[in-house]
């Protein structure tokens, strides 16, 4: 069984949702793979009610196929299964971002963590960039004031998603400058360019994972 990513922050469900989501995405689980819900349960140290929600969601998003009681089947996915999901994130991450803005979020206690995040250099822990990077976003989507799009933009989350293409560090980098640039943008009060980049950091992702995928298609 590979090891997963640890858990933070969401439901649990969701958590491990977003974890699973993530690994089929990028490639780590392959087509006609199974998923046990005891291993998984056990890797990630809950009991099988959360790995069987978490089934139930991926399910609906057509990236799994259940069996009873035997966990489930990763399906084939396609670069338009990657799309799909990464321009939903991004016009509802871009919108959630305009009506943070428009709302007159007070974004000081993030530019704190964006400030210490920014002082580590390239010497931050993997653990450090997660908790940083979803209390961000999630406190942008709480900002925008809607509760069906928090759910929604919390069912879709799949962490910072780099593939093979780039490494970790050089994706986090990156998107640490484009958090400072948002966070800006709030700050001014500018939901123009607030949406253009937070559409721009969530499409960067897609095509990372889009280009590992093809990548992996060649091989």
């Amino acid at each position: 069984m590979k090891k997963l990513d640890s858990l933070e922050i969401m439901p649990t469900r969701i958590r491990i949702a977003s974890i699973l989501r993530k690994a089929i995405l990028s490639g780590e689980f392959k087509e006609g793979e199974e998923l046990s819900l005891t291993d998984i349960a056990n890797n990630l140290g809950v009991s099988r009610t959360p790995v069987r929600e978490a089934f139930q969601i991926l399910s609906s998003e057509n990236l799994i196929l259940l069996r009873m009681n035997k966990g489930a089947i990763v399906k084939g996915i396609t670069t338009k299964t990657i799309r799909e999901h990464f321009e939903m994130r991004s016009l509802l991450e871009g919108e959630a971002a305009v009506r943070a803005t428009l709302r007159h979020f007070d974004v000081s206690e993030l530019m704190e963590s964006q400030v210490h995040i920014e002082s580590l250099g390239e010497d931050f822990t993997d653990d450090e960039y997660q908790s940083y990077n979803q209390n961000l976003h999630t406190s942008i989507w709480k900002a925008a004031d809607n509760s069906k799009m928090y759910s929604t933009l919390s069912s879709l989350w799949n962490g910072s998603s780099f593939g093979k293409t780039v490494s970790a560090k050089d994706h986090q980098i990156l998107s640490i400058r484009e958090h400072r640039n948002i966070l800006e943008y709030i700050q001014s009060c500018n939901p123009y360019l607030v949406r253009k980049e937070m559409e721009h950091h969530i499409e960067r992702s897609m095509n990372n994972i889009i280009d590992s995928f093809s990548l992996k298609e060649n091989e």
